[in-house]
């Protein structure tokens, strides 16, 4: 996701201590890039790779194979949790 490409109408405030704004002043000049541009960019790659942890797992073959198996079984009635969902209003 290209941070320059994207209509900036919003605005974040942080506040640092003054050695951390020097690190980042520094960090964002080496890379040839704005402070606001170098945390821009850092904190949409943080967060993508934050929520793409919770998006996106993988498992083994022999994990995919009971899966696969556990989704292909009949479904089967409970009796306790339909009664817990007509208890609580949500089927008649």
């Amino acid at each position: 996701m290209a941070t320059t490409t994207m209509s900036k109408t919003e605005r974040i405030d942080v506040r640092a201590s003054i050695s951390v704004k020097q690190l980042l002043q520094e960090a964002a000049q080496a890379s040839h890039k704005s402070v606001s541009e170098f945390l821009l960019e850092a904190g949409v790659n943080a967060a993508n790779q934050a929520l793409s942890e919770r998006r996106h797992f993988e498992i083994g073959e022999e994990q995919w194979a009971a899966f696969e198996k556990a989704l292909d079984r009949p479904v089967q009635t409970k009796a306790r949790l339909r009664s817990l969902i007509v208890d609580a209003g949500v089927l008649g």
